[in-house]
């Protein structure tokens, strides 16, 4: 069972369902003036060294409060500034994923769907990522076509029929009917290759590129007829990554110049024009050069719905780069900002339980929301007590392990670090200003389409004081120390 029933027993109807629609991420105007008056504070509790998971903690009121005094910690939330729109969050069901759904017993499966989606006894994905062709994390290497066949004709999904398009039907039906999915490839089919090669980055034959930018559309098509539809693809995984397992290089010029003159006009062709284009779908760290290149020409720029962004530049000790997300979004606020994959590395069962994998997610979280970010996507949804299946032994975190060998669901804190916002952040809230006084709290705050807001606050030291401050009127909070709450004023 989860560790805290209190995450089956979150009240429900908090969250109204929403219409996920896409909407403008530019800032908006001003609302209406908002008011505490007659609204209450419920708040909801994750804290390390306790019991607290996702946890009614506390209803707080609001009293008046003017200027905070110097040495006072603070949260000040600004609902009259809207930013971008909120889009959703979710993860990959990958092949990976999908098998180890299927080891486990079926009570398991049932815990499973219903605590990453169902909306009142779990936290609400409503986004999905699933792979073109494999991935690393495949247990092997396959490709929808037979070696050769430039023009397509032996496509065909039935390696995915067995265990994937099974596993994200039932992720839909969890959902509600509803997911918005995406789909990404890794790499073409080695014989379109440089390097004849899936494997180790290599680029596309530019013999080749009508047939690739076919190849998406077919397997769009393909997957609808089973159906599973899908909301829009992205160009490329990692583009700039020579991968010992499946990789395709592009520059930022090969990139834009293949979804303008290909990619782009194809989906078209087939009919598929409403599908969303990714592009980039790699680290924050090169992410303003890339954007600069597909949006200042406008002929590729018709195509991008945004760009997606992963978390892994600060692989080598560096520190993550949240303010290139800014950048974007100043320069290119039409353009939508999607968070594609990021997950913790080295698999060790050892570190299932380090309170450093939550806070590295909401960490991420609120500094790439308050820079412009619109929705997120964890990587794995679902892994095995190996951290894989992975065909090149690149094992991995996910928020929640499924130990084949006795049946058990793991949920690492990550899990309910994600549930902090995507539980209660409405799809089509705008975000508004929130604004710490001290550096060991984090915070970001969402408007809902029903009049509510979600305010996330992390803290990153010790247990605290503040005041969760509104136009003069203040809501006195406790924190504890090393964890993350959220505030739902209604």
């Amino acid at each position: 069972m989860i560790k805290n029933a209190c995450l089956f027993m979150l009240v429900a109807g908090a969250m109204a369902c929403t219409d996920t629609k896409e909407k403008s991420v530019t800032a908006g105007a001003a609302p209406a003036s908002f008011s505490t008056e007659g609204k209450k504070v419920i708040t909801y509790t994750t804290a390390d060294s306790s019991d607290y998971r996702l946890s009614l903690t506390d209803t707080l009121a609001f009293a008046d409060k003017g200027q905070p005094f110097e040495n006072e910690i603070t949260v000040f939330v600004d609902p009259g500034k809207t930013f971008q729109t909120y889009f959703g969050t979710g993860a990959a069901l990958t092949d990976a994923s999908a098998e180890t759904f299927y080891k486990l017993p079926k009570d398991k499966q049932a815990e499973f769907l219903a605590a990453y989606f169902d909306k009142g006894k779990g936290i609400g994905y409503n986004v999905a990522r699933t792979n073109i062709n494999s991935c690393d994390f495949s247990s092997d290497m396959y490709t929808y076509v037979q070696d050769g066949d430039k023009d397509l004709k032996t496509f065909n999904i039935e390696h995915d029929k067995k265990y994937k398009i099974p596993f994200i039907k039932e992720a839909m039906k969890a959902a509600g009917g509803q997911l918005n999915l995406f789909a990404s490839p890794w790499s073409p089919p080695a014989w379109m290759k440089e390097n004849n090669d899936m494997l180790h980055g290599g680029k596309l034959k530019a013999d080749y590129y009508s047939s690739w930018a076919l190849y998406y559309t077919k397997f769009i098509k393909e997957y609808e007829k089973e159906g599973v539809p899908v909301w829009g693809i992205s160009v490329q995984n990692e583009p700039m990554a020579t991968q010992r397992w499946e990789s395709c290089i592009y520059t930022a010029e090969e990139e834009r110049d293949f979804l303008k003159n290909h990619l782009g006009p194809t989906m078209q062709k087939e009919g598929l024009q409403d599908k969303k284009i990714i592009v980039w779908d790699h680290n924050r760290d090169l992410i303003y050069q890339r954007a600069q290149t597909y949006f200042n020409d406008p002929e590729a720029a018709k195509y991008a719905w945004g760009i997606g962004f992963h978390w892994y530049e600060d692989w080598s000790g560096g520190q993550p780069m949240y303010e290139n997300i800014k950048r974007v979004y100043e320069a290119y606020p039409d353009k939508n900002i999607l968070f594609t994959e990021g997950c913790a590395e080295a698999f060790k069962t050892s570190r299932l339980k380090e309170w450093v994998l939550g806070e590295e997610y909401g960490r991420s979280m609120i500094n790439d929301f308050n820079n412009g970010m619109v929705g997120f996507t964890d990587w794995n949804i679902l892994l095995d007590e190996t951290g894989g299946p992975n065909h090149v032994q690149n094992f991995c975190f996910a928020p929640v392990h499924g130990d084949t060998k006795t049946g058990e669901l793991i949920y690492t804190n990550a899990y309910y670090y994600i549930g902090h916002f995507s539980k209660f952040i409405q799809p089509g809230a705008k975000r508004i200003t929130s604004s710490p006084s001290r550096s060991q709290l984090l915070s970001t705050a969402f408007l809902n389409p029903d009049g509510t807001i979600t305010v996330v606050v992390m803290n990153q030291g010790s247990r605290a004081r503040f005041s969760l401050w509104i136009n003069g009127k203040a809501a006195a909070a406790d924190i504890l120390g090393h964890s993350i709450n959220t505030y739902l004023i209604k």
